[in-house]
């Protein structure tokens, strides 16, 4: 998206937005879809207690996307675990017959090397989705697929077909119809439609001295990911993330007209909850956006209204690159340093 450039000797940045690209990774990852099914079929037919989505940080935000996504519409046992927390706590419901599902970019996260070291350790199954297939953490796991990004749609492409195996999905066919024909090119689309947008806002919120984001359901995973893997590690940018549910025990209290909030609203079955904290910020607060995937459906053509809640979360994901790439530009902050990150032993 950004792509780095020397003008007289000093290092300046372009935004540079590779359609194509774009658009053959969300048709690659969708194309591992007979691979996922056949690794969720033998699962599946094995048997198991319990799915759990276990990660950290991003991961663990995704893991969280996944989890809400299944809860509402399977009786299956679902669960969601931060890696972290289950090495140093444990959880007794995790047996040999579970089934930890995972994702990681590098391969080599501490936390989720302890994590399914641990899993492997009790006898449960793993399957991972990493992206460096030689990686230690890739040849941990009893199954694993290795595709670069597009991390949220593996994960829900899985829980599709574990619901789908568990006679919950009748649709499924229909569902990987339209998205293998029309998802690449509508978040393509949408995220062309924002760039104006998104410039508008990172010029307005550059030097934020704390934003607040609010999201619900689907949105909720990507919200607190938004703000801790982008603006917090990314920008530098010190943000809050809320769920909208919560927004009205605590947070309303500090919100004043001046009070940077952004909410995020998907078109799942928790949209009325970020519709409230919506509804409610006019009476309050004079510094408020809302960024609605609902308004980008004239890009969404081919994809039916009932489906488009399980991909609410990628078309605001769609809408803040646009944010990410001019603010990037505008506070002269290369993405891709850190400080910290890697960069010491903790």
């Amino acid at each position: 998206m950004v792509k780095n450039i020397l003008e007289k000797g000093k290092k300046y940045m372009i935004i540079k937005f590779d359609e194509q690209k774009q658009i053959d990774s969300v048709n690659g990852a969708l194309a591992l879809r007979k691979e996922i099914e056949k690794i969720v079929d033998k699962i599946y037919d094995e048997g198991f207690d319990g799915i759990y989505w276990i990660g950290i940080g991003g991961t663990y935000a995704s893991s969280l996307q996944a989890e809400v996504y299944m809860r509402g519409k399977t009786k299956l046992p679902v669960f969601v675990e931060n890696a972290a927390q289950f090495i140093t706590t444990g959880n007794l419901r995790f047996t040999e017959k579970s089934v930890m599902i995972i994702s990681s970019v590098t391969g080599s996260t501490k936390e989720m090397i302890q994590a399914v070291a641990k899993a492997r350790e009790i006898g449960a199954r793993v399957f991972g989705f990493i992206d460096k297939a030689k990686t230690e953490l890739a040849k941990m796991c009893n199954y694993c697929i290795s595709y670069p990004v597009n991390e949220q749609l593996k994960f829900f492409m899985t829980a599709n077909r574990f619901m789908y195996r568990n006679h919950e999905f009748p649709e499924y066919d229909l569902y990987n119809q339209e998205m293998e024909a029309h998802l690449a090119q509508a978040l393509v689309d949408v995220e062309k439609a924002a760039d104006d947008f998104g410039k508008e806002f990172a010029k307005k919120h550059c030097e934020d001295s704390i934003h607040y984001f609010v999201g619900a359901g689907v949105q909720w995973g990507s919200t607190y990911s938004y703000a801790m893997c982008y603006w917090e590690e990314q920008h530098w940018l010190r943000t809050k993330s809320i769920t909208a549910e919560e927004f009205f025990h605590g947070m309303l209290e500090i919100v004043d007209k001046n009070t940077a909030v952004t909410v995020f609203l998907g078109e799942d079955e928790q949209r009325p909850l970020a519709e409230r904290v919506a509804a409610f910020l006019p009476k309050i607060c004079g510094n408020y956006t809302l960024i609605d995937a609902k308004d980008y459906a004239q890009y969404l053509q081919g994809i039916s209204t009932k489906f488009r809640g399980s991909i609410s979360h990628l078309i605001t994901h769609a809408v803040t690159q646009r944010i990410d790439a001019h603010m990037e530009i505008i506070n002269r902050h290369p993405v891709d340093i850190r400080r910290y990150y890697r960069q010491l032993d903790y």
